[in-house]
């Protein structure tokens, strides 16, 4: 099998490829992947699969059917285009009729209900007793905007302990950025095979089918679902042509064919809600396609980060891995940052995040290790979310060290905590503000910061 993208060949098997998938124990060296954010990309899991010099032949390589999957309106600019053409066995309007399906996400409070100017933290989440898959495993945290006016996004938290067998999930609302914190998983889509561990982040587009596995048992990690532009690389302006994420690190799949004719059921999420519907075959049934609409993975290791050299603490939208822009230049609909290990050598600088209100609201989720302005309490799993103007910085413990500590080159590792920003408040859901993660007295890390005025050191 043959599969290009970035003007290299990889081979793969495609039988391989699907036994790792379906076995729910694939491991790394059985998946191959295809370089570069935002290629043009071609792949076949059966050789001469894929036509040549057209999208929709009458008659096409092995009788498969054509389908595109449209990513952005045809109108858009090429350079923002995206979409995939696949062929498949059989495409995917056949299928049963969608009724709902016996749970929902919970979702954010309803826009008009005024959101408290607190700032919120979550101890780690805890994971569930009964057999839950990554689907049902999914609880909202927070959200803003609308899915159906393609503006905001909704953070959630996934807690699973089982595999998803012949059930797929296809989010028609967004795309879904999973952040792995605890375990790996093993994303099956129609286009390919992921497996992403933690410190790795993949996407899934809107539309896309997918299913998750779990190799290693009990996976907890969190979900950027973004219902505005589509992510992608930000600008990098004065740094110039390298820095920050390069699109070289972002793998894409190769194609995989699920052999295995059997019912699935699957579960799309439309207009904020959740559908079923029977499917008399697999969702993976294609067999080769060609496009830039694609699920991806990135390694955070990867990650080129930036800082000041000689004095003062940059801001941190230089720890910008993807961003999805709004219709108001330089305020993004969602941003996702990253705070990797690094190296702290500013002079004659307080060197932790400095206190602050910003316009645009803050959500955080810790991968591992501590976050150098919280060195307690917030711990790997948990959360923290600071809206619009909520005021927030580092704790009495990481202002007196840092306040007091000599200045010398020092490294920050075993860390690495994420950012989700966005223009609009993020409003909690119910789930969020009565479990029993939240701390009820966050603010109190705050309250031993004295008037200092006139105090000599």
């Amino acid at each position: 099998m043959n599969a290009s993208g970035d003007g290299r060949d990889h081979q793969s098997d495609a039988m391989t490829t699907t036994t790792a998938a379906n076995s729910a124990t694939a491991s790394i060296s059985t998946l191959q992947y295809m370089s570069g954010f935002g290629n043009d990309f071609a792949s076949e899991a059966v050789h001469n699969s894929l036509p040549v010099g057209r999208n929709s032949p009458q008659h096409p390589p092995f009788n498969l059917y054509p389908e595109l999957i449209s990513g952005t309106a045809f109108m858009a600019a090429r350079a923002t285009n995206r979409r995939t053409w696949t062929y498949r066995r059989q495409p995917a309007v056949v299928t049963g009729a969608y009724r709902p399906y016996q749970r929902q996400w919970s979702e954010g409070k309803h826009s008009n209900d005024a959101i408290a100017p607190n700032p919120l933290r979550w101890k780690p989440f805890s994971f569930p007793v009964d057999p839950t898959d990554f689907l049902d495993g999914i609880r909202t945290l927070a959200s803003c905007g609308n899915p159906d006016a393609q503006a905001g996004s909704a953070v959630h938290i996934y807690l699973a302990n089982t595999s998803m067998d012949r059930r797929a999930l296809v989010n028609a609302d967004g795309e879904m950025l999973i952040v792995p914190q605890y375990g790996r998983v093993v994303l099956a889509t129609e286009l390919g095979v992921l497996e992403i561990t933690p410190g790795e982040v993949a996407l899934v587009p809107r539309g896309l089918a997918f299913k998750v596995n779990l190799p290693d048992g009990p996976s907890r990690g969190y979900i950027c679902e973004n219902f505005g532009a589509l992510f992608r690389l930000p600008e990098l302006g004065p740094l110039g042509s390298n820095g920050l994420a390069n699109g070289r690190d972002f793998l894409t799949p190769v194609a995989w064919l699920d052999n295995r004719g059997r019912d699935y059921e699957v579960v799309k999420k439309s207009s904020g809600k959740l559908w079923q519907a029977a499917l008399g075959h697999s969702p993976f049934n294609v067999v080769a396609w060609h496009g830039n609409l694609v699920p991806w993975k990135y390694d955070t290791a990867n990650f080129m980060a930036i800082g000041s050299i000689s004095h003062d603490h940059p801001d941190p939208s230089i720890f910008t891995v993807l961003t999805s822009p709004s219709d108001s230049p330089g305020t993004s609909n969602c941003d996702f940052l990253i705070f990797p290990p690094r190296w702290l050598v500013a002079e004659d600088t307080f060197r932790p995040p400095w206190y602050h209100r910003n316009i645009m609201s803050e959500f955080m989720g810790l991968i591992h290790g501590t976050h150098d302005a919280r060195p307690s309490g917030f711990e790997p799993g948990g959360a923290s979310l600071h809206n619009s103007m909520v005021p927030h910085g580092p704790d009495v413990e990481a202002f007196e060290r840092a306040t007091n500590e000599e200045l010398k080159p020092h490294k920050l590792e075993n860390t690495l905590a994420f950012m989700l920003e966005s223009r609009y408040r993020l409003a909690p859901t119910e789930f969020a503000l009565s479990s029993e993660a939240l701390v009820p007295d966050y603010s109190a890390c705050w309250q031993g910061l004295q008037d200092r005025f006139g105090v000599s050191r």
